[in-house]
């Protein structure tokens, strides 16, 4: 914890009743929540980010895109449009943002749309021929203008919401009482060893409720590196020296993969969603072999080469009850 967030600590009861007061008006419908007969799915957290959210969504697309008509909605975080924005392989992170055109590009067939007023992008999506029957909503679990039909929240491992504060000294948006309003909850990013006994003490910590369901994933990174023109074995970087270029909000699981690897690489971090300069990009041309994240490649990506760019895939996946998931969501979906 720096020594800002340490200073800001008094503000943290502010921040929190605040927030617990905005909850309570929407708990006992002072302000109103838009609910809807189709399916609608908020995926989301409590903190402000790193918990694997778009694995998530890529995950539910995966299972999805073949059963239904599909659509995602975000807020496209750091775009330079506004109002409701409708994807399409022309498109840039200008105009949606970097993780929406993620979704895009991977799903061509899956409509993608942002906009930071829910409600109006539900609608804009639904207007759309054809239109989609189930809307993934991304990073949604805050926006109560809107009630989905299920709520799946995320939390990481090694920075579990029960071990956290709010912010601004520590990552929580809310109070951990909001956890209340999940249907499922996943802890991501953990390790692939994880023990019974592990999971049980962290059931206990989060006080999971009788009407939720729990369940845990990992990170599975791809043997391949990608671009837009090919792969590239990791396996071959043996003797290759790269640098590996971040702007996630939280790259240390990443880093420690190419390092228990014995990868020799350089890393360069950025903040989350970061928007690289003229400054930046001409320091980074300087190296001839640059390994980012896919979320980074889409901003990267039309100022390098592909023989010099390429990014990490990424997939979530179950540790156990992979099956148990696939039916909680496909029986909220058909019924």
């Amino acid at each position: 914890m720096n020594l800002l967030r340490k200073i800001l600590l008094p503000f943290v009861p502010l921040y929190y009743f605040v927030t617990w007061i905005r909850n309570q008006l929407y708990d006992f419908g002072f302000k109103k929540s838009i609910s809807y007969e189709f399916p609608v799915i908020a995926v989301g957290n409590l903190s402000v980010g790193g918990t694997g959210k778009s694995p998530m969504i890529e995950y539910l697309i995966r299972l999805l895109r073949e059963k239904t008509r599909l659509a995602t909605l975000s807020r496209g975080y750091k775009r330079e449009t506004k109002g409701f924005q409708l994807a399409d392989i022309r498109s840039t992170v200008k105009e949606i943002g970097d993780e929406p055109l993620q979704f895009k590009v991977k799903y061509t067939d899956v409509l993608v749309g942002v906009d930071s007023d829910r409600r109006n992008g539900i609608d804009r999506l639904r207007k759309q021929n054809p239109m989609p029957d189930v809307i993934l909503l991304d990073d949604a679990y805050q926006h109560r203008k809107v009630k989905a039909g299920l709520y799946i929240l995320l939390t990481a491992y090694y920075d579990l919401y029960s071990d956290d504060i709010m912010l601004p000294t520590g990552n929580l948006r809310e109070p951990k009482s909001g956890a209340i309003r999940a249907d499922i909850i996943v802890v991501t990013k953990c390790p692939k060893d994880i023990t019974i006994q592990n999971q049980n003490e962290i059931v206990n910590k989060l006080n999971i409720q009788p009407n939720q369901q729990l369940f845990f994933s990992t990170i599975e990174y791809g043997q391949q590196l990608m671009n837009t023109s090919g792969k590239l074995s990791i396996d071959s970087l043996q003797q290759t020296p790269f640098v590996l270029v971040t702007g996630i909000a939280n790259p240390s699981s990443l880093v420690s993969y190419y390092t228990s690897l014995g990868l020799n690489f350089n890393h360069i971090e950025y903040p989350d969603h970061y928007n690289f300069t003229k400054k930046d990009l001409e320091s980074l041309q300087k190296h001839s072999l640059i390994i980012t994240t896919e979320k980074d490649y889409m901003r990267l990506a039309s100022d390098f080469s592909d023989q010099v760019l390429w990014y990490q895939p990424i997939e979530m996946k179950f540790i156990d009850q992979q099956m148990a998931f696939d039916t909680k969501i496909m029986e909220f979906v058909e019924c």
